[in-house]
């Protein structure tokens, strides 16, 4: 039988009270207070927080302070990265992160979902769908990646959109929900 923790990382129904899941929040909870706390100056502190708390990284990896994440094990972000201000990733599933990524500030992305019948929800059950994010991708301040979206690469998300479904390469996309506004060269 899978635990509760395998169900989760398929993106099965699992229930997120349990013991293993929450000792888990709670290691992530402690990193990323830390982190948030760490003096801004103190790069080589930040980057070794980062790389304890996300499944794995590229050599150069920034986030501002404040960051906010579920459990870190389940983000991998590649080289080059950076997110600014208030970034929070809900990494119940897998986040991919391509190389050369940034990320403006205040930007959500979700993989955790929930079913939509209202008895099977209020039994606090869960699942969750991974988000992929190409190289090269620019994601606007306050956008919003939701649930089991693919971004392609070298793709620009505009400020305040909400991604509902994949982006394919080479695109701005912008609007609730976003949709294509250009393709690039």
């Amino acid at each position: 039988m899978r635990t509760e923790k395998e169900k989760m990382i398929n993106g099965e129904l699992y229930f997120p009270a349990d013991i293993e899941l929450m000792k888990d929040r709670e290691k992530a909870r402690r990193l990323v207070r830390t982190f948030n706390h760490t003096d801004e100056t103190d790069y080589e502190s930040r980057e070794a927080l980062l790389k304890e708390l996300f499944g794995s990284t590229g050599e150069r990896i920034h986030i501002e302070s404040d960051f906010r994440c579920d459990y870190g094990y389940n983000i991998h972000a590649g080289e080059n990265f950076y997110a600014n201000f208030d970034c929070t990733i809900l990494d119940g599933g897998r986040v991919t992160i391509g190389q050369n990524c940034m990320i403006g500030p205040g930007v959500h992305i979700y993989t955790a979902a929930y079913p939509i019948d209202a008895e099977q929800r209020i039994t606090e059950i869960e699942y969750t769908k991974p988000v992929t994010i190409g190289d090269n991708v620019w994601i606007g301040g306050r956008a919003v990646i939701n649930p089991g979206v693919a971004i392609g690469n070298n793709v620009v998300i505009g400020s305040g959109s909400v991604v509902t479904k994949n982006v394919p390469d080479s695109v701005v996309v912008g609007g609730n929900p976003a949709k294509i506004i250009r393709k690039l060269d």
